[in-house]
């Protein structure tokens, strides 16, 4: 087998944690993709993966020769379709991530859509709300809802969300509707794990004002804090993609909205040699449709224009 595909079986291996699966997806054996792998340790004279009856895994030596060979094959791939005049049609393997339940709502959709129009594309959608190194683990393409600053990463804004304050008609009914701070600590407080720090929200227009509170119920998972508001439970602090179907079915209700924080942008990142990449193309395009048609932010507001960007490490998971 010859060095490129030697590195791609790597990067196979790697990515699947397993040879019978890389060498499927390869169509080749699972011994010659083991001795293709062997091959090429014994050129670079370095063990690449650590190897078990159980499982593989990457040696730090392989990791750092992950990071430095996947780009390069993924030019030398580009190259190779524009070559044959392929860079119009998609095709081959996609891997993107994004948040667990914004990728359900909203990034589905797109990859659905995509299937449908690109007959020899194949997607592997990831949906995970911890945070995803994009070199080390494979994927092209992820989701991000933070704050951005400059990087080697490329971002292209899809829209935006904010963190809000929501409770049921039927809880404000009976508990009052809070005005400021000092009326939300006398609540009952629905806590998210992720969302939380310390039994404490922050708010960002009110300089450092926070409330610390015992919650009424803490929860490690959003649904369940936004059915407890929507029955009746408290006050819930989601993000507000997350429940705008339910404000405006009269379910929730938005509380003290004049102390939201900024919005926070949602964004698509991707490594700058990918921006060519006829795949990941095709995915930007589908997304920034999809969100115009479909804006998320404000109620009726559309997300700006979307815009090319030096991006950098998220400040925090979303």
């Amino acid at each position: 087998m010859d060095r490129y595909q030697a590195l791609r079986t790597f990067v196979a291996v790697a990515d699947h944690r397993s040879f019978s699966e890389a060498a499927r997806g390869l169509h080749i054996s699972a011994t010659a993709a083991s001795r293709a792998v062997a091959d090429l340790e014994k050129q670079l004279g370095a063990l690449l993966l650590r190897r078990t009856t159980r499982s593989v895994g990457l040696t730090p030596e392989g990791a750092a020769f992950l990071e430095r060979c996947r780009p390069a094959l993924n030019e030398l791939e580009d190259a190779a379709r524009s070559l044959r005049g392929e860079n119009a049609e998609p095709r081959g393997l996609l891997l993107v991530t994004a948040p667990l339940e914004f990728g359900r709502m909203h990034i589905l959709p797109v990859v659905e859509g995509l299937l449908r129009a690109h007959r020899q594309l194949e997607m592997r959608l990831t949906l995970t709300d911890r945070v995803v190194r994009l070199v080390e683990e494979g994927f092209d393409v992820a989701v991000r809802i933070v704050e951005l600053s400059d990087t080697a990463l490329h971002a292209v804004r899809l829209g935006q969300v904010r963190r809000v304050l929501v409770a049921s008609p039927a809880y404000l009914a009976a508990r009052g509707t809070p005005t400021d701070l000092a009326q939300l600590r006398a609540h009952e407080l629905i806590a998210t794990d992720a969302f939380t720090t310390g039994s404490e929200w922050r708010f960002a227009k009110s300089g450092r004002a926070a409330v610390r509170f015992t919650p009424r119920l803490s929860t490690n998972n959003i649904l369940a804090a936004i059915d407890a508001a929507v029955d009746g439970l408290g006050i819930a602090r989601p993000l507000s993609y997350q429940v705008d179907a339910h404000v405006r079915a009269g379910r929730l209700r938005y509380l003290l909205v004049e102390l939201e924080a900024p919005p926070i942008p949602v964004n698509l990142v991707f490594q700058a040699n990918r921006r060519g990449s006829p795949n990941v193309r095709a995915l930007i395009a589908a997304a920034q449709e999809y969100f115009r048609a479909h804006p998320i932010g404000s109620a009726a507001e559309a997300p700006p224009a979307p815009a090319t960007t030096s991006v950098a490490k998220r400040k925090s998971p979303r």
